[in-house]
């Protein structure tokens, strides 16, 4: 394995310097080119940046979440259209969107950000902040910039601020059948 999946980890603490243009479009372009059933591409990225679209995000962020969130430089709520081309319920769209997190998170890591995705938040909230039409879902807030200091962080969040461990693959990988 790489050491790149190993040295990458979700921390709260972000720099307030904004994200170039060139660096925020370099890592969509690379979840744009992930694969998808059937070639959907059902992955929607709507991204606030200016001080107003921030706040329009902070609208419908759980507080205890925004102790930290608030200062990301750019926010970006992943939503997946959930119909196939012929109208009838898409099975793998929510999969195919966490494929292209996976990829904004990893090409985040290689440009030297930070990510860190977010579930608490009111979704239907945000849905009427964000004009989304009821065929897509709302999955997460990704919070995107440069690493920041944890001493900028409430001190209980400062002691989490610590790479995860991960299960080790005795855990997770199953021969045949499953046995968990």
């Amino acid at each position: 394995m790489h050491a790149h999946y190993a040295n990458r980890w979700s921390s709260r603490a972000f720099d307030s310097r904004p994200v170039a243009d060139e660096v925020l479009y370099t890592v969509l372009e690379a979840a744009r080119w992930v694969p998808s059933s059937g070639n959907g591409q059902p992955w929607r990225f709507i991204v606030a940046r200016t001080e107003e679209e921030r706040r329009r995000f902070a609208s419908f962020i759980r507080p205890a979440n925004r102790e930290w969130s608030d200062h990301a430089p750019v926010l970006i709520l992943l939503i997946s259209y959930t119909l196939n081309d012929n109208g009838t319920p898409s099975g793998s769209h929510a999969f195919d969107e966490g494929t292209a997190w996976g990829t904004i998170a990893s090409q985040a890591a290689l440009l030297g950000l930070n990510t860190h995705a977010i579930g608490g938040y009111d979704r239907e909230l945000a849905r009427e902040a964000l004009h989304i039409p009821a065929e897509y879902e709302l999955l997460a807030v990704i919070k995107l910039g440069y690493p920041g200091d944890k001493s900028a962080l409430p001190e209980a969040l400062q002691e989490r601020e610590v790479p995860t461990g991960r299960r080790s693959l005795n855990e997770l990988v199953f021969e045949a059948v499953f046995l968990g």
